[in-house]
């Protein structure tokens, strides 16, 4: 492969409350007081930790995104990640309804402007970014329509996508008018699926709730997979955080996913809670068995498809 045929490396899932470097969380912490959970502690170390003590982890950072400046950081923390890590750019998933709405800490304005100052240095460094909404599927679709309803009278030009995270507690079929009114307001359309419930979930976010990206996709089978092949369907996978999180599932399925056709590419999702970065999940994905022409499709798929690159203008 010659050197101008080699796509920019991309990281395709990243979160913003959980994108702050751990040496800030700690020093923000001490400063404030906070005593920082071993729940986190744990996860930087490197430990394996149920769902639920993750989202505790988490949480703590996101209760620091309680300032423009803070929020700023938060972006400039995945930003440089991505940097060091000879990275082009990263699609940036943001929950403001939560930091905005849910608790409170934070007004929008000043949420946008953190996020846009950020994104803004981001760009002077060279790297490309977007930003996909995030809401959370446990909350249930009443929710998904309070975040539009937040965000969409002066959704700033930097989003590009709608999406749900978080436990998948609730039907992705029961999420479609959320997402056909996301979709109708411009936005691409994701869902972490098959992360922590049952791999029929993808089936159903891409079939019932009509999602045209998949994020984890662990727990998806071998029917499914064949259906995310068939329609071009991009999934973002993040190895150090799946096996942080879903460790039940072994052999990583990545392999197997790529080898039916399935559109993989790399992401870091919390590398602020779960320490890792673009070359850490090259390497992890080396590590399944992946050869150097597998690992050259990663990154192609992860350029083709990413949001931050070559997108219609809304």
């Amino acid at each position: 492969m010659s050197h101008l045929a080699i796509p920019p490396l991309i990281d395709r899932h990243t979160h913003l409350e959980g994108a702050l470097d751990p040496v800030w969380v700690r020093a923000e912490a001490e400063r404030r007081g906070w005593t920082v959970p071993p729940s986190l502690i744990g996860l930087w170390g490197g430990n394996a930790t149920p769902f639920e003590g993750f989202i505790e982890a988490f949480l703590f950072g996101a209760a620091l995104l309680d300032s423009r400046s803070a929020v700023r950081e938060a972006a400039l923390a995945a930003a440089r990640r991505t940097l060091r890590a000879g990275g082009a750019g990263f699609d940036l998933w943001v929950s403001p309804h939560f930091l905005v709405v849910h608790r409170a800490q934070i007004t929008l304005e000043e949420f946008w402007l953190g996020v846009e100052e950020g994104l803004a240095e981001a760009s002077s460094w060279g790297l490309a970014s977007c930003v996909i909404l995030d809401a959370v599927n446990h909350f249930g679709p009443k929710h998904g329509h309070s975040v539009l309803n937040l965000v969409l009278p002066e959704l700033p030009p930097f989003v590009r996508g709608f999406s749900t995270g978080g436990l998948e507690g609730s039907p992705f079929r029961d999420w479609a008018p959320v997402f056909d009114r996301a979709r109708a307001a411009g936005l691409r359309i994701a869902a972490h699926a098959g992360e922590n419930g049952p791999g029929s979930n993808v089936h159903e976010a891409i079939l019932e709730g009509g999602v045209e990206r998949i994020v984890h996709g662990l727990r998806a089978d071998e029917a499914t997979f064949e259906l995310l092949a068939e329609r071009g369907i991009p999934v973002d996978v993040c190895p150090s955080s799946n096996g942080a999180l879903a460790s039940d599932v072994s052999p990583h399925p990545l392999p197997r996913m790529l080898a039916a056709g399935v559109r993989c590419a790399l992401g870091t999702d919390d590398p602020g809670v779960i320490p890792c970065d673009l070359t850490t999940e090259t390497a992890a994905a080396r590590a399944m068995g992946l050869d150097d022409d597998a690992l050259a499709t990663l990154r192609r798929h992860g350029a083709e498809d990413a949001w931050c690159l070559g997108i219609e203008p809304r």
